[in-house]
């Protein structure tokens, strides 16, 4: 089975592109490390994390998404509730609180889930974020829990992966078969287009 590390990126979409970048670099000082685009689209990467992204598209007539409370119900077609940032600890926390307030967002206060603390927002977007600072001794990772008063039969089969219950790979792709096709992101490498950070 694969190794996974952690989530390369989430891709986001917005209608206004700069003012994604002011909150995203500019206040929670994420890195922009990465921008494809032309008139129309643009695709650029913030770094969470070495090798962890959220990236946005910028698509013409993107609006913000109403704000919806974090983990508030909801009905109709829906893939997607919020995003959480772990930080290193609690006074990461309260830094990132108080520099969103500062800036006149709305931030929640600090809530104590048990296994961590967290704070809530929104960015220019309407995407609703979670920063969360794990409580070590309490981390389930150590030991997973399942305290649902009423999980499912495919839930009670417990926390890893049950083999069986997918089809076997009856022919894995060999090595010679293996293609990889070109795809947008080359330009970053080319050296085809200008890259305005290193040739202004």
């Amino acid at each position: 089975m694969a190794k996974y590390y952690g989530i390369h990126h989430l891709a986001m979409a917005t209608g206004d592109m700069d003012a994604t970048i002011r909150f995203w670099r500019d206040l929670l000082g994420m890195r922009l490390v990465a921008g494809l685009g032309k008139p129309g689209y643009r695709h650029y990467f913030f770094e969470i994390s070495p090798g962890h992204h959220i990236a946005f598209f910028e698509w013409p007539g993107v609006e913000p998404v109403p704000e919806r409370d974090h983990g508030q119900p909801a009905a109709g077609p829906v893939v997607f509730d919020h995003v959480s940032f772990g930080v290193g600890c609690e006074d990461d926390l309260w830094d990132l609180r108080d520099r969103i307030e500062a800036a006149g967002s709305w931030v929640s206060e600090v809530i104590d889930h048990g296994f961590i603390h967290s704070i809530y927002s929104f960015d220019p977007n309407g995407i609703p974020i979670e920063f969360s600072c794990r409580v070590e001794e309490e981390d389930p990772a150590h030991i997973p829990r399942m305290v649902d008063s009423s999980p499912s039969s495919v839930t009670r089969e417990g926390p890893g992966p049950v083999a069986g219950k997918w089809p076997a790979v009856v022919r894995p792709t060999p090595p010679d078969e293996r293609e990889i096709f070109p795809g947008e992101g080359r330009e970053l490498v080319s050296g085809q287009r200008k890259d305005w950070w290193r040739n202004p």
